[in-house]
Parts: C-alpha cells; structure tokens; sequence
C-alpha cells in the first residue's frame, strides 16, 4: 500500500434520538452547512413517519430501512490486459451504510410534486416495505454483480 489508512472521525450522534445512524442521514442530507436545514427534514420526515406508522417506533421503521437498502455486493471497474472488467466485490459495512444513506437521499430528492421531508418519509417507508427505487437500486446492484461473477477472480 502507498499510504497509510485514514482514521475514521467519529460521527455525534443526533440530539433527538441519540443515534450515529441518524447523525449520517443528516450529514448526508445537509447541503451548504446548513445542519439545522437538514436537521427539520429529517425530524419532519420522522413524524410524518409516525402518523402513517403508528404501531411501531420510528426509529425501528428507519434502520429497517437502511437495512433493506444495504447492498452486500457492488461491481468496480478493473482494467485488465486493455480491457476493462466490472469485477464484483463485497461491500466493507461501513460502506453498507453510507451507500444505502446516499441511496434513499438521492431518490427522495429526485421526487417532484412534495416537500422532501415528505419524499424522504415516503421513500423511508417504501425502504420500510422493502418496495420504492432505493431497494430497486440495490437489486440492480447485485444483478450487475451476479451477471459479472465470471470476472471474480479479477478482485485483489
């Protein structure tokens, strides 16, 4: 290896529900350093959450979610002999998470027509449901790696 690995800076968990988890999705949200921005989304988001979802805690509805989204396996480029290959790989846990997060924010802002705290709750739920694009996203994910597993013996 030429450089040594990062150090991973240790994320505050969030005022309200004293989690790391959803500490990333408001950091991931955030846009500009506008952490309180962010913070009324996601809180919005929860709340509205828990109108549609009475019978079970908010915060149950939300890791399930990020659960559901995790990709276990993803397809990287290898340029080997002038060709380049999609060789798939298992995904780190920490990566996991930070893909699922990027996954349902990108696909909450892509919804035209609602606010995103109503967005980011609808597609939260959808995850919940194991329906909506972000899980779509991560099935598509191990269909590129499944159809590629002849190229496995790429990885290093």
């Amino acid at each position: 290896m030429r450089r040594r690995r990062t150090t991973k800076r240790e994320i505050t968990p969030d005022v309200k529900y004293n989690s790391e988890l959803v500490a990333r999705l408001i950091n991931t949200l955030m846009r500009m350093g506008k952490k309180s921005v962010a913070q009324k989304i996601v809180y919005g988001a929860f709340d509205y959450i828990k109108e549609k979802k009475k019978d079970v805690d908010t915060l149950e509805v939300f890791v399930q979610a990020v659960e559901n989204v995790k990709p276990k396996v993803e397809v990287k480029s290898r340029r080997v002999g002038g060709a380049n290959y999609q060789v798939p790989i298992e995904v780190a846990p920490d990566r996991q998470v930070a893909l699922a997060i990027r996954w349902i924010t990108t696909y909450s802002q892509a919804k035209k027509g609602k606010t995103m705290m109503e967005a980011l709750a609808s597609e939260l739920l959808d995850a919940y449901d194991n329906t909506g694009a972000s899980v779509k996203k991560k099935e598509d994910t191990h269909k590129m790696a499944q159809a590629n597993k002849a190229f496995a013996h790429y990885r290093w």
